[in-house]
Parts: structure tokens; C-alpha cells; sequence
């Protein structure tokens, strides 16, 4: 997976009309990012309007979901949408899955949808991508790209963790320490077996740079005063040299060549990206 060429991905959920998603989008493309990402969460707009407005924007840019929480939608919708966003997209739609976050029960409630346990959520994040992959087989719906359009799971967990070696194309490990990440790779390893090489991994990156950490960040684990020198992989310290150099040093030692990065720190990410964009 070391031979991988990098790429970048934007993850925004700031609302906006679509003049906002618009130029959103075309700034992203001229600055050399190859995805921009939508989350699914209660908060933000809805990921799949907003990707159709994103994908009406651009050419090259790759659109997608980040991550579509499983338990809050039927497996036979998230074959319809993403089918429908490939066709939109030409053939440019990434499909971003999860089980959803321990906290999410009252978007559950509110979308009038069960929310099970940790292990039932999991479940249900293979039972989608099977059905997905089933209902593009049998012609249900038919995107652009073929089979399927490429599937990230994203996850911290060991059984998701599996789950995502060994049915998606895209792994996306959460981590709050850098040594975890190593301590992940085995995992990952084992369960995809013959298929490893062929895997994707990522990891997404909130802050780059020194400056002070908000307090929000909390909310994903991730604790301002212990994100320092490059021990957390959702943050980049040092100056633009320091980050580019442990972004290649992740890449040969973990695979790690997808890197999602969060709206927040989209200006410090430009020189990072000039540095590393296809390389």
C-alpha cells in the first residue's frame, strides 16, 4: 500500500445555499483536493442534496459521504441514492459508510428508526454494503461506475474495524493516538487476508498547525491538551515542512495515503497539499 499517491479530501457540513456548496466546490477542485466529503449527522444539511449540487459544480472533483450512519437509513435508499449520485456525478461518487456515533439515539429517534447496540449497528453495516452490491448486480439500480462505486467504512472499533478489511475498499481508521494506528494495522492485515494491498487507508485530520485546538473538538475524542507533536493522527502539529514529513512517514509506515481534512483547517491544509497533491 506504500506505492499508493496521496489524496486529500474535504470534509465540510458548514449549511449554505447551493452558491455557497457551489463555490465551495470549485475551490476545492482549483486547490488540488481529489474529494469533497459530507457528513450525516442531525445539524447539518442533508449529504445527499448538497454532494448533487457539489457534483453540478465540478469535473473532476470526487464527491461523497462521510459517513452515512447505517442504522438511519434502509439498505434499498442507500442503493437508490448512491446510484443516483454516480449518475449525477459521471462516475465520480464515493460511498462513505458507519455504524453511527454511541451518541446518536436522539437522531434516531427523531428520524422514527431503532438504534441498537454497538454489535447490532455493526451487523447492519454488513448487511447494507451485501444488499447495495446485490441490487447493483441484479440491475435494481445501475450506477457509472462498475460493479459498484468504491465503499469506505470508517470506524475505531475491532469489529467494524473487520468488517470494513474485509468488505470495503476504503478503510478509515479513528484513532486518538498514533501507537493505536500501529496497533490497528494487524487487525486490518489478518481480516482482509489476500486482499490487503488493494485496500485504501485513511485517516481524517481536524487541525493542522500550532495554534490553539477548540474546545468542539472534544466531541471526537480528541482532547486539546494531549494532541501534541504529531501523537494524534486528527492533528497535524509543526510547520508545513513537519507535516509533510509525517504524512510521508504515515504513509510508508502505516499505508495511511487518504487524508480527509476538516473545513476547519482548510487554509492551513493548502501548502500541504501543494507538497503532496499526486505524489
Amino acid at each position: 500500500m506504500t506505492d499508493r499517491r496521496f489524496r486529500f479530501g474535504l470534509v465540510t457540513g458548514q449549511p449554505g445555499p447551493a452558491s455557497h456548496w457551489a463555490g465551495l466546490a470549485r475551490r476545492a477542485e482549483d486547490l488540488g483536493f481529489d474529494t469533497l466529503l459530507v457528513p450525516d449527522a442531525a445539524g447539518v444539511q442533508a449529504s445527499v442534496p448538497a454532494l448533487a449540487t457539489v457534483a453540478a459544480s465540478s469535473s473532476r472533483l470526487r464527491i461523497g459521504t462521510f459517513v452515512l450512519a447505517v442504522p438511519m437509513h434502509s439498505p434499498g435508499r442507500i442503493a437508490w441514492e448512491t446510484a443516483t449520485l454516480d449518475q449525477l456525478s459521471e462516475g465520480r461518487f464515493e460511498l462513505g459508510l458507519g455504524a453511527g456515533r454511541g451518541d446518536a439515539g436522539g437522531t434516531a429517534e427523531l428520524l422514527g428508526v431503532p438504534f441498537g447496540s454497538a454489535g447490532e449497528r455493526v451487523r447492519q453495516v454488513g448487511e447494507a454494503i451485501q444488499a447495495v452490491r446485490k441490487l447493483f448486480a441484479d440491475g435494481t439500480f445501475t450506477p457509472v461506475q462498475q460493479p459498484a462505486p468504491p465503499i469506505m467504512v470508517a470506524g475505531s472499533g475491532t469489529r467494524l474495524l473487520r468488517l470494513a478489511a474485509e468488505e470495503a475498499d476504503i478503510v478509515a481508521v479513528h484513532t486518538s493516538r498514533e501507537e493505536e494506528l500501529r496497533e490497528r494495522l494487524p487487525v486490518l492485515r489478518e481480516a482482509a487476508g489476500a486482499r490487503f494491498d488493494e485496500l485504501e487507508l485513511s485517516v481524517n485530520v481536524f487541525a493542522i498547525g500550532d495554534g490553539p485546538l477548540p474546545e468542539w473538538m472534544r466531541q471526537f475524542g480528541i482532547d486539546p491538551a494531549a494532541a501534541r507533536d504529531n501523537t494524534n493522527p486528527a492533528v497535524l502539529t509543526g510547520d508545513t515542512a513537519t507535516v509533510v514529513d509525517t504524512l510521508r512517514r504515515r504513509r510508508d509506515e502505516f499505508g495511511v495515503s487518504y487524508v480527509t481534512i476538516n473545513a476547519h483547517a482548510l487554509e492551513a491544509a493548502i501548502p500541504v497539499i501543494e507538497a503532496l497533491a499526486g505524489t
